[in-house]
């Protein structure tokens, strides 16, 4: 999951996933294949997942490095840690923030958490469970804590519930011209009564 965060940048899931199975053929995932790779083939990576190429190329190095020296690259001894030390581990990787770290640590170790990404923290807003605050690391909290007691009891659940509020954030409650009229949730959304602004 680190790794498929950082084979590519704003692009879309399918072009994400032709990066990361260029990676995983060409290169391999484990951090000594990583480490071990030639320049030439982790930019071929790195050049189909989008602008910057080589600042991913040392993303991916980074990462192998963070790996090795945290856990010896064993990834999974870090979501066998206390959640709160897994998660400051976590957050040292390129492009790993709260958010990530926790969707990791959901659907790696299944903790009681309903990880969000942008998309899945602007519906819940629009819904009604927090106001948005100053800074998306404040609005996040706030989410969180207003959903803490509402979580689905299972793990497989609650990474459903993750995809299809991704999901439902990507293809109707989107930032500008949300689809609210094909909304399913619109009779009890906030933002279509004119009440929100997020």
């Amino acid at each position: 999951m680190i790794l498929w965060e950082n084979v590519a940048y704003l692009v879309a899931d399918a072009q994400r996933a032709e990066a990361f199975d260029i990676l995983r053929r060409r290169v391999g995932t484990t951090p000594g294949a990583i480490r071990a790779a030639k320049t030439a083939d982790l930019l071929a990576v790195a050049e189909r997942g989008g602008m910057r190429p080589m600042d991913r190329v040392a993303r991916l190095r980074t990462i192998a490095d963070l790996a090795i020296e945290e856990c010896d690259g064993d990834l999974r001894d870090i979501v066998r840690r206390p959640p709160a030390e897994a998660k400051r581990i976590l957050r040292k990787f390129p492009s790993i923030g709260e958010p990530s770290a926790e969707k990791i640590l959901m659907t790696a170790a299944g903790a009681p958490i309903l990880a969000l990404e942008s998309n899945g923290l602007r519906v819940l807003v629009r819904v009604g469970f927090a106001a948005e605050k100053k800074s998306y690391a404040a609005t996040y909290r706030a989410v969180q804590e207003a959903i803490a007691t509402q979580l689905p009891s299972r793990a497989p659940e609650r990474v459903a519930a993750h995809a299809l509020l991704r999901q439902h954030g990507q293809t109707l409650c989107k930032t500008t011209r949300p689809a609210c009229p094909a909304c399913p949730l619109a009779g009890g959304c906030a933002y279509r009564a004119g009440t929100l602004s997020f």
